[in-house]
């Protein structure tokens, strides 16, 4: 590995989002396993104990909403069965990164249209856009975790920006709300990675919140909802 391929692993390892390998990844041939676990739902186990984490998406984690459903899904449509997988490399868990094929289907692009999940690429691959147009349709049909909160019109964002320097992890990422209803609201929101966030947003107010190595300076996304449902969804460049 290069000098250069060192730090943008180091970098990546530090900010918490050091999801897919630096390495060339795998041949994209099809190769068929057999499902004996669905660990959650973007999780798989074979009956060797290998686990394959879905590529190109990000399903709610555990008790969060749609967490169980998500999980289900693959359960009803993989589990105990026979599919094929793609295999693009590994990750730094030893997960095989994959799209898994079901009745030729891609089971990867099923989820994000059935609401499930979300778009999650560090690196794209010849499935990016279908996966993209995939949460595109569930989103304009407020599928799932892309209902509408009918608090939406009341949470506003004002400002977020990933950084103010050329260096990342300096502390100068900033989420500026604002929440213009007569009412408090207690929101979750989230980058495309793992960070979740749980605050209580104040009537006719405004909330700042500041982070470090959260917000990506090439790319990422905020979420934001409540228990009625979605707030926000902002992503960028």
């Amino acid at each position: 590995m290069n000098l250069k391929n060192i730090i943008i692993t180091l970098l990546l390892i530090s900010s918490g989002i050091f999801y897919y390998n630096l390495t060339e990844p795998a041949s994209a041939e099809l190769i068929n396993i057999n499902v004996a676990r669905v660990i959650d739902g973007d999780t798989i186990e074979d009956s060797t104990g290998q686990k394959y984490r879905l590529k190109g998406i990000n399903t709610p984690e555990k008790s969060k909403d749609y967490y169980e459903e998500a999980k289900q899904y693959l359960k009803e449509r993989l589990e105990n069965k026979s599919v094929k997988i793609e295999n693009h490399g590994r990750d730094k868990y030893g997960r095989i990164l994959a799209h898994i094929f079901k009745n030729n289907q891609n089971i990867n692009e099923q989820i994000l249209k059935e609401g499930l999940g979300t778009l999650y690429y560090y690196e794209k691959d010849k499935h990016f856009k279908e996966l993209k147009n995939a949460e595109e349709k569930a989103r304009e049909n407020e599928e799932g975790l892309w209902k509408k909160s009918t608090n939406e019109k009341c949470i506003n964002l004002i400002s977020l920006k990933e950084t103010e320097s050329p260096k990342r992890c300096t502390n100068n990422e900033q989420l500026i709300l604002e929440n213009s209803c007569h009412q408090e609201i207690q929101i979750t929101f989230k980058d495309d990675a793992t960070h979740i966030y749980e605050e209580t947003l104040q009537p006719t107010s405004t909330f700042t919140k500041n982070f470090s190595c959260i917000f990506n300076n090439d790319g990422d996304t905020l979420y934001a909802w409540d228990s009625k449902g979605l707030l926000i969804f902002h992503r960028y460049p």
